[in-house]
C-alpha cells in the first residue's frame, strides 16, 4: 500500500484506492501496471481526494456517472504511481500538459508516462528511456474490419490481412491498431499522425514499424504487443525521438 507521507507517526493510515497491479516487464527500461476502472463507493470517494481541483472539474464534466468514475480511478491510479516515483503524496503530483498536450510530471526528469483504457481496464507505462505510448483493447471487441482497414491501413497491411481467415484477421487488424495508437500517443499527434502511411509488420517474434514518414521513420521505434489481463490486447511503443 502506498501511504500519504502526510499520515502522523504512530496513527493509523487513511485508507487508499486500491494498488495498481505489476505487470511482467516487457523490455528493459518499461514498467507497466493495469489497473480496475470499477472502484466500490467507498474506492471512488478515497480516488476523488487524489485528484487536483482541475481533474476534478474535468469529472464533473462527464457525461454519464460511469465515465466520470472510471476516469476517477484511472487518474488516481496514476498519481499513486507518481507517487511513489517520486516520494510525495499522490494527490501532491504536479500533472502538467506539454508539447502536443501530452501529460508530464512536473519535477520528475526523463521520467515518461502514458495511459489507455478501454471499458473498465487501463494499462499504465512509464519510462526513463523516451517517449512512451500506451494502447489497449478486448480482444473481443467487433469493428468494421474492411472500413477501418481501407482508411488507416497502408496498402501492405491491407494485403496481409487479406491472407487471414476472418476471425484472425479481425484480431489481428485490433492489434495493428493499439500499435498505431500507441505511436500516436507517444508523439502526440493522437489521431492526426499518419496511420495510412505507418507500416507494422506482426509475426510471431512480435511486431516492428516497417515504414512511415517524418517521426514515424522505424530506426527510433521499438514496439512490444502483449497479452493483458482480463482478454485484453496491448501494445507499448517506445520511441526515442525528438
Amino acid at each position: 500500500m502506498i501511504l500519504d507521507s502526510r499520515t502522523a507517526v504512530g496513527m493509523p493510515a487513511a485508507p487508499q484506492p486500491a494498488e495498481p497491479q505489476r505487470l511482467p516487464v516487457l523490455a528493459s527500461g518499461i514498467e507497466l501496471w493495469a489497473c480496475g476502472l470499477a472502484p466500490t463507493a467507498e474506492a471512488l470517494a478515497m480516488s476523488a481526494h487524489l485528484l487536483a481541483p482541475a481533474e476534478q472539474a474535468r469529472a464533473a464534466r462527464f457525461g454519464t456517472p460511469m465515465l466520470r468514475d472510471r476516469y476517477i480511478a484511472g487518474r488516481a491510479a496514476l498519481r499513486q504511481l507518481l507517487g511513489a516515483r517520486l516520494a510525495m503524496p499522490p494527490g501532491a503530483v504536479d500533472i502538467r500538459r506539454g508539447l502536443r498536450g501530452r501529460p508530464y510530471a512536473e519535477g520528475a526528469s526523463g521520467l515518461d508516462f502514458n495511459i489507455s483504457h478501454t471499458g473498465a481496464f487501463a494499462v499504465i507505462g512509464m519510462t526513463t528511456s523516451g517517449r512512451i505510448g500506451v494502447d489497449v483493447e478486448h480482444e473481443g471487441r467487433h469493428l468494421n474490419v474492411v472500413g477501418v482497414a481501407r482508411k488507416f491501413m497502408t496498402t501492405n497491411e491491407q494485403i496481409r490481412l487479406q491472407a487471414l481467415e476472418p476471425e484472425e484477421r479481425r484480431r489481428t487488424l485490433l492489434q495493428l491498431w493499439t500499435c498505431k495508437e500507441a505511436m500516436s500517443k507517444a508523439t502526440g499527434d493522437a489521431l492526426s499522425a499518419p496511420f495510412r502511411q505507418m507500416d507494422v509488420m506482426l509475426d510471431v517474434s512480435g511486431a516492428r514499424l516497417m515504414a512511415g514518414p517524418g517521426q514515424y521513420e522505424p530506426g527510433p521505434w521499438a514496439l512490444h504487443v502483449m497479452q493483458a489481463p482480463g482478454g485484453h490486447l496491448a501494445t507499448i511503443a517506445l520511441w526515442k525521438g525528438e
